[in-house]
């Protein structure tokens, strides 16, 4: 039986206390009223829009796509958390996971996602487009190496905003830098 026959999944849909959102080629063709209003439109505002508008840059939209892809290549699962847009143009911390439907070919083509709002626990700093790029990688463990490999940029380049965020912050260690970035205590 399809999903969408169901009434029962309907209400799952309708009702869960996580944004679910439904993508072809990054844009969205469903999506349930816990994304919208965690991002501050209605449902029919986001139907057959790009992803891009929920971002803060257009840079970070065309970036994320490199990062997402290979993980749900392998694994056909993506996780992450990242600052994203509302409408309004604040921006938060959401927990974001990914499954593709269309995993070997093309795994954005076809794709269901989650979105969890962490506003509550993890409150946004001004961070630059690069700076928010770095945390986010940083917050998944990655080493300088890695993280200039997935954002084409050198591993030197990687250290001196790392030093930078660190002595910004005032910590000593990259755990310590993620605490004070979170909101989380220490």
């Amino acid at each position: 039986m399809a999903p969408s026959s169901n009434p029962l999944n309907e209400l799952a849909f309708e009702c869960a206390p996580v944004g679910i959102v439904m993508t072809e080629n990054r844009i969205i063709k469903a999506c349930n009223p816990a994304f919208a209003s965690m991002f501050g439109y209605r449902v029919d505002e986001l139907i057959d829009q790009s992803f891009a508008i929920l971002y803060p840059s257009f840079e970070e939209f065309l970036r994320i796509r490199n990062v997402g892809v290979e993980p749900l290549k392998r694994t056909n699962r993506y996780t992450d958390e990242r600052i994203m847009a509302r409408k309004d143009g604040s921006l938060f911390w959401c927990r974001v996971r990914g499954h593709s439907l269309t995993r070997e070919d093309d795994p954005l083509r076809h794709a269901v996602w989650s979105f969890a709002d962490l506003s509550d626990s993890r409150p946004v700093h001004a961070l630059s487009t690069r700076e928010r790029q770095i945390v986010m990688h940083l917050g998944e463990g990655r080493t300088s190496k890695e993280i200039a490999r997935t954002l084409a940029i050198s591993p030197r380049t990687v250290e001196a905003y790392r030093a930078r965020l660190m002595k910004k912050y005032s910590a000593g260690n990259v755990a310590e830098l993620l605490s004070h970035l979170g909101g989380v205590p220490q």
